[in-house]
This record gives structure tokens, C-alpha cells and sequence, in this order.
């Protein structure tokens, strides 16, 4: 199709029932689009259509991608917002633990946009990675968190060469929002305070505007932050 007079569409949003995700979903409501949520937790999803999967889980991952595009029809975007952490030196932080993040962060990713590949591709859709301000900066004792999130830098820049022309990619690259992702970390790696974090509002209108652009025209990388923001650059 030459015009997205659908937009934003069917939109589909690993992580999508709190944090990033959540403000995501609720952004694409408000503009009358149709979300669509994959979350290991689905009690709190405000979409009309959730799905309980950890990303983690391939098959599982492959299994609900397909309900969710045959239950709406297609897809017309996938944004990856699902991410765990776990803080602490290398020696500290157990290797399932570590390796988890990367299953999550990374892995999870990439199966997530596997899976919907085919419907994307039909669609002519987008898909919006989240990185992160640490896929750009390493700090210590945060190495399978910038390893993940490397990584999903460079598999999106990757992704964007390989489907030039199929569909649209863009790295979303937010620096810290006021969301509950830092609850279960150590004080010792919690911010000591919110000032300088941002609204994940703000990020998921960043993320709107990437899905409303027009074809041909792409937002490859963007990167979003508080004003004062001290993970970058």
C-alpha cells in the first residue's frame, strides 16, 4: 500500500503491560490505533488484547506473535520494549542471571521480530527496537545489560540494511525513565533520585512519530532523554 491511512495500526508491544510499554499501548489507543501486548504478566494491560509470554521463551514468543497477527488480521508494527537488568560485577552476578538479561534483552528481540517478519513484510510495517543510552555507553557493573543492549543496537542497524525497502527499523535509544524498572535493583544501583529521569510518555510519542512517517522517509536511530540525563554521552 503507498499510504499508511490506517496508522498507526495494529501495533504490537513486547513489554507492554507497564513501564515503556504500557505508556506505548496507551499512546497508540489515544491515536486510535489497536494494540496488542506480549508481557510475562498480563494482569495490568490496559490493551483488549494481551498475551502472557516470556520473551525468553522462542517457541512461546513464536506461538503468540502468530495468535496476535491472525486474531488482528496482520501486523503493522512491533515495538521490543521488554528488558530485565541485573547489577554487579561479572564474578558477582550468577551466570544464569547474566545470561537471562541476554535472553530477554537481546535474544527476545530478535525472536519477537522473527516471528512477525512475514506479517510486517505484507504490511509494509515498522519495526522500533529499544536500546538504551548503555547501547552507546559502557559503565562497570552493568556488563550484561550494555552487552544486551549493544547488542540490540547492532542487530537493528543490521536489520535496517537486510529489509531496505521491505519494511521500516529504528533504534529507539532512551536514557532512564520514571518507570519500575529500577524496583528490584540493589539501593546501591538505584538512582538516588527521579529528577533526572524521564516520562515514558515522553518516549512513546518519540516512538509514535517514528510509526507515522511516511513510506519511503525512515527514522533509523533516535535518541531520547531527560535534560539532564548522566548516561550520555
Amino acid at each position: 500500500m503507498s499510504e499508511k491511512a490506517l496508522w498507526p495500526g495494529r501495533v504490537l508491544v513486547t513489554g507492554g503491560a507497564s513501564g515503556l510499554g504500557a505508556a506505548i499501548v496507551d499512546a497508540v489507543l489515544q491515536v486510535g490505533g489497536v494494540p496488542v501486548v506480549l508481557d510475562r504478566d498480563i494482569t495490568a494491560a490496559t490493551a483488549s488484547k494481551a498475551f502472557q509470554v516470556d520473551v525468553s521463551d522462542r517457541e512461546a514468543v513464536e506461538e503468540a506473535v502468530r495468535e496476535a497477527a491472525v486474531s488482528l488480521n496482520g501486523l503493522d508494527a512491533v515495538v521490543t520494549a521488554a528488558g530485565i537488568d541485573r547489577c554487579g560485577k561479572l564474578e558477582s552476578v550468577s551466570a544464569d542471571d547474566w545470561e537471562k538479561v541476554i535472553a530477554v534483552n537481546l535474544l527476545g528481540t530478535v525472536s519477537t521480530v522473527r516471528a512477525a517478519l512475514p506479517y510486517l513484510k505484507e504490511s509494509r510495517g515498522r519495526v522500533v527496537t529499544v536500546a538504551s543510552t548503555l547501547a552507546k555507553r559502557a559503565l562497570p557493573e552493568a556488563s550484561a545489560y550494555c552487552a544486551s543492549k549493544f547488542g540490540v543496537l547492532g542487530f537493528t542497524h543490521a536489520l535496517a540494511a537486510e529489509t531496505a525497502g521491505e519494511i521500516g527499523v529504528t533504534a529507539m535509544i532512551p536514557g532512564g525513565m520514571k518507570t519500575r524498572f529500577f524496583d528490584d535493583r540493589p539501593e546501591q544501583y538505584k538512582p538516588s533520585d527521579d529528577s533526572r529521569l524521564n516520562d515514558p510518555a515522553n518516549v512513546a510519542r518519540a516512538i509514535l512519530f517514528v510509526l507515522s512517517q511516511p513510506i519511503g522517509c525512515e527514522v533509523r536511530e533516535m535518541l531520547i532523554c531527560h535534560e539532564g540525563e548522566n548516561s550520555w554521552p
